[in-house]
């Protein structure tokens, strides 16, 4: 009986392509980058099943030409707006995800960003590693911190609470914005702020944590960077294009934001060249959910709810 074929558009754990090829014929792209429309569609030709991962576009155009082979689409990533879903669902094909089982290690780089930046950490290495540092100073490198702080999350969802949690154990008070207020057993003390320029008032720490929206869009601009208080923190774990790069770098260039943590960049890679320039940014390379057991986790998760939706199952990371 000829098996099924799987496409990988990208490497994925060993463990999980191991996992996957005891179902299917595997299929790779090589290399390890986003594909074009033209590249999917040679690659993907005659597949059962696509494995992508967050920025890989499956369009309209793309899930019609697979037709009538594709059945399903596994995002290796807790976004899913790189997927058209009503393609998807017009032309019969199944979509799963893997939230939830990403949201510790994404807190704990956030939280990583929050000291880094608070704390001047891109400064204080390469002044190590330049063999200039002049040794112990009273007044060299001084930071921000946490204890008794504010810090406001914006998008409380499993990532935000996992944030919250960690933050609390610095002596940091907890606010944040979200679609909808939380339980009081979800809050656990933290304060629920109705709008979001209400939270940012009182954000000595602000967080970007929640999913991509179109509202989200350039969502943190001039005027709302002008409502933070003095010396805040920036950190963005949600999407690149929440930022208004123009208005964050000039806010840091000025002092208006005493420094930022970022993880994610609109046009990532090609993220804008001004923000290396600035001494008071810390910068990692979208890796919030780059540990070992995460990205096994989040492989199997998407491989085993296919696997189970042919089994008739509905799986809680089925989209559509």
């Amino acid at each position: 009986m000829t098996r099924a074929k799987a496409f990988l558009i990208r490497p994925l754990p060993a463990t999980v392509e191991a996992a996957i090829a005891t179902h299917f014929d595997v299929v790779r792209a090589e290399g390890d980058r986003i594909l074009s429309a033209a590249e999917v569609l040679e690659g993907a030709r005659g597949c059962r099943v696509v494995f992508v991962s967050a920025m890989q576009p499956m369009g309209r155009e793309v899930i019609a030409a697979l037709q009538p082979e594709l059945k399903a689409v596994g995002t290796v990533s807790v976004g899913y707006n790189h997927i058209d879903l009503e393609a998807c669902r017009e032309y019969g094909v199944s979509v799963f995800y893997s939230p939830g089982v990403l949201s510790d290690a994404c807190a704990d780089l956030a939280v990583m960003l929050v000291l880094n930046a608070a704390r001047r950490g891109h400064e204080a290495e390469a002044l190590v590693r330049s063999g200039k540092w002049p040794g112990y100073s009273n007044v060299q490198l001084l930071g921000i911190g946490l204890t008794g702080r504010r810090a406001g999350i914006l998008g409380m969802g499993r990532i935000g609470q996992a944030i919250a949690a960690r933050l609390r154990g610095f002596g940091t008070e907890i606010h944040y914005h979200n679609r909808r207020q939380l339980s009081a057993a979800e809050e656990l003390g933290a304060t629920y702020h109705a709008s979001a320029e209400e939270l940012l008032r009182v954000s000595d720490f602000l967080v970007l944590c929640a999913p991509g929206t179109p509202e989200l869009h350039r969502f943190l601009n001039r005027e709302r960077i002008a409502v933070l208080p003095e010396n805040a923190v920036v950190v963005n774990v949600s999407r690149g294009d929440t930022v208004d790069d123009d208005a964050l770098i000039e806010a840091l260039k000025s002092g208006r934001v005493f420094a930022a943590g970022l993880d994610v960049y609109a046009n990532e890679p090609a993220l804008d060249p001004r923000y290396i320039e600035l001494e008071n940014v810390f910068l990692t390379p979208h890796i919030a959910s780059a540990t070992t057991d995460t990205r096994h986790a989040m492989g199997m998760l998407v491989l085993n709810g296919i696997l189970a939706h042919d089994a008739g199952e509905a799986p809680e990371n089925q989209l559509c």
